[in-house]
């Protein structure tokens, strides 16, 4: 019994040994980019089974705490018993600029430093509005193929009912829009006066020169005031518009370079193990990064595999990804080479250079991997070196050799045949195997050029009046924006895409499907295909949610 005893309370101190050795205490926030008068929320979490709290006293020189809460975690894995907490503390900093918050202390631990950038107040209620919304862009000017950043806020102070956003049209230039990412809803104090603020961001990426004319966004509902509804009201933005310069010559030193505009590019490598005892015939996987803020992931150029004499590379299928960041979309491009040393000694592989856009800037840079020596010992297959021949000393009289039997010359001559036949099988095998550096296979058409490709087809088929010819291409574009599940119809296509493209697919479906003869469109539909925005395939929000429940925390109960 003693000897049981001792076992558990040897178990339970080994546990809160464990739990205090794995407290680390880690901080993020939802949103890095803030204006003064928004509050955003800071998050710690701690991996401990103590009842700890955070020391909140050194946030105050530079911020205002408001709400805080706090979620306890436990979980049993394999037997073993894990427990965590998080605290969500709601924040807005006293003054602008680039502030800090600074470590945290929760038990003995501290959190990792965070670094926000808070900007002036910009937004200003028109007089006393209760409701208003507003639009804005991150650039007046851009490139083709560039991202613009498009926001939209609207603002609360009341409660609405029935709220519906109408998101805005393109015109111009013909542009490709994609969410850049999940819906934020956050608080403002403007003029001593405290409103709910939902923000939705837009990435839009120009596809030729000109420019670009964004229409007012438009929000919609009733307004509950003094415990009455009132009718349905119509809150507006003011317009956009973006001047799209061309692509501009590629730089000196790389004339082949491809067009790629971001406002920041990161190049890393990584190894499947270290290459530091390689061994000839080992194979080894490199995968080689791109990340492009401002930029989506099918837009990041190709990067072929560096040759190196005595190294076999066989390059694996890209994986493509995108992250949201403050500064909108980042495409993540990630290529996988295995290679294969052939012979033993000191090699060096080139450096990895891609020449980009730097859009802030207007110029050309240059994201470059340094050069590696990797040297490469034998192979443990290797046969060890022959040994020395025996100096043998000569008769006097050679021995006669044995006289050859009569089929000797016809087998022999069998043999050799063979050992021709085998030796230009070999050649043969080698010669269809063989790396071709000089041909190159043609470099697969970019995702969003067969898009543009497909959309420019539906127009001219809409304005010449040809619906067949007009579907197909729809469907074709459909295929390649949803490959895992495009749809089947034009009514469940309209469903996917805003309006008035919507509406003029609605259209044509009951002039192609209906009962009698129906007339469809075809300059309007030809007039939406140029500019409209699709359902964001990531997002878990049905198509009917278009907002969260609009209504400010001070007036609920």
């Amino acid at each position: 019994m003693v000897i049981k005893s001792f076992r558990l309370i040897s178990t339970m101190l080994a546990c809160l040994m464990a739990g205090a050795a794995h407290s680390a205490v880690v901080a993020s926030v939802d949103r890095d980019r803030v204006e003064q008068n928004e509050s955003f929320t800071l998050e710690l979490r701690v991996d401990s089974n103590a009842d700890l709290n955070p020391d909140l006293a050194v946030l105050e020189a530079d911020f205002f705490i408001g709400q805080t809460s706090h979620l306890s975690n436990t979980s049993i894995i394999n037997g073993k018993i894990s427990r965590s907490k998080t605290w969500q503390i709601s924040l807005m900093a006293r003054r602008a600029g680039q502030l800090t918050i600074p470590p945290i202390t929760v038990g003995g631990e501290q959190s990792n430093p965070v670094t926000i950038t808070v900007s002036e107040p910009t937004a200003q209620p028109p007089g006393e509005a209760d409701v208003y919304i507003t639009a804005e862009v991150d650039t007046s000017e851009t490139f083709v193929q560039a991202q613009i950043l498009y926001t939209i806020k609207i603002y609360r102070a009341v409660a609405t009912r029935q709220p519906a956003l109408r998101e805005p049209t393109f015109g111009g230039a013909e542009v490709l829009v994609e969410v850049a990412g999940d819906e934020q809803s956050y608080e403002a104090v403007i003029n001593g006066r405290a409103y709910n603020v939902v923000e939705r961001s837009f990435a839009v990426f120009p596809q030729e020169s000109g420019e670009v004319s964004i229409s007012p966004a438009r929000f919609e509902a009733r307004v509950l005031r003094n415990g009455r509804i009132t009718g349905r009201k119509v809150f507006q933005s003011d317009a956009q518009t973006v001047t799209v310069n061309p692509i501009p010559a590629p730089p000196a030193d790389y004339l082949d370079a491809a067009w790629l505009p971001a406002r920041d590019v990161q190049l890393s490598d990584s190894w499947s193990r270290e290459p530091d005892r390689l061994r000839a015939g080992e194979p080894i996987s490199r995968t080689i990064t791109i990340s492009a803020l401002g930029q989506l992931e099918t837009q990041i150029p190709v990067n072929e595999p560096p040759t190196v004499d005595g190294v076999n590379v066989y390059p694996d299928k890209p994986a493509l990804d995108r992250r949201f960041e403050s500064g909108g979309i980042r495409g993540i491009r990630r290529d996988q080479y295995a290679m294969i040393a052939n012979v033993a000694g000191d090699l060096e592989l080139p450096a990895v250079e891609l020449p980009w856009w730097d859009i802030d800037t207007s110029e050309w840079r240059v994201a470059r991997l340094p050069a590696r020596q990797v040297a490469i010992m034998p192979s443990l297959d290797a046969e060890p070196p022959a040994p020395a021949p025996v100096p043998v000393i000569e008769e006097e009289a050679a021995a006669p050799e044995p006289a050859a039997s009569p089929a000797a010359p016809f087998w022999k001559l069998v043999a050799q045949i063979l050992a021709i036949l085998w030796f230009m099988t070999l050649v043969g095998w080698w010669w269809s195997t063989r790396p071709t550096r000089d041909q190159k296979a043609p470099a697969p058409v970019p995702l969003h050029k067969r898009q543009a490709a497909a959309l420019k087809t539906a127009r001219k088929a809409a304005i010449e009046g040809d619906a067949e010819a007009l579907k197909s291409a729809l469907f074709e574009w459909a295929r390649l924006q949803w490959p895992d599940g495009a749809p089947r119809s034009l009514g469940e296509l309209a469903n996917r895409v805003s309006a008035p493209l919507s509406d003029e697919l609605r259209s044509l479906s009951g002039a192609s499907y209906g009962k009698g003869d129906r007339d469809w469109d075809g300059a309007a539909l030809a007039k939406a295909l140029r500019s409209f925005t699709v359902a964001d395939p990531r997002s878990a929000r049905g198509a009917g949610e278009l907002l969260p429940p609009l209504m400010p925390e001070s007036a609920r109960g």
